[in-house]
């Protein structure tokens, strides 16, 4: 079972997410802002962390570049969720070391298939 930290500030959206993945058999833990991602990532080893763009504290880039310099995290998938999906924005998330993005907003069914595509390298 692939382990996933979710890193989203609106509970509503981590707690539709949390269920949509949890019920494909994930097990998920979630951070409400960036700082808590950071000490969750250190502590756990992740399959995948998916990260909101703006969040307190940290942002969802603020963290990958944080992620990218823990030598024992380096190969951990990033995914970030972002509702700031001009090009220039994606590029920036790309070029700080996230391996996708996904724009929101997005459907469940949406998620889960670019989940599992990055789990189970079917892109």
């Amino acid at each position: 079972m692939a382990k996933i930290l979710l890193a989203e500030d609106e509970e509503v959206l981590r707690m539709l997410v949390m269920d949509t993945l949890e019920d494909e058999g994930y097990e998920i833990d979630e951070a409400c802002d960036g700082q808590e991602a950071i000490e969750l990532i250190k502590e756990n080893d992740y399959d995948l962390i998916l990260l909101d763009y703006m969040m307190p504290i940290y942002t969802g880039l603020e963290v990958i570049q944080q992620v990218r310099n823990i030598p024992a995290k380096k190969h951990v998938k990033i995914m970030m969720l972002s509702a700031k999906s001009q090009q220039t924005d994606q590029q920036r998330v790309l070029e700080a070391g996230a391996d996708y993005f996904l724009a929101k907003p997005y459907s469940p069914l949406e998620l889960v298939k670019r989940v599992e595509e990055i789990l189970h390298g079917e892109n």
